[in-house]
């Protein structure tokens, strides 16, 4: 299973543009700084994935009852 398999098959899906862009011409502190942002992005991903993650339990607990 390739990597791209997973993502949309959108052709304006900004990951997969992301994906493909060419860092050679990006300097040191632009690479820097883009590490940073995904890094940023990260989190927000990781807090939104953990809302959902514990609203989904407590949906389910309260209906289970």
């Amino acid at each position: 299973m390739d990597m791209d398999d997973d993502l949309p098959n959108r052709a304006d899906d900004l990951l997969a543009r992301l994906l493909r862009q060419d860092l050679a011409p990006l300097s040191v502190t632009e690479l820097e700084s883009r590490i940073a942002a995904l890094e940023t992005e990260i989190t927000r991903t990781r807090s939104k994935l953990e809302y959902a993650v514990n609203h989904k339990a407590t949906a389910e607990a309260l209906f289970k009852r």
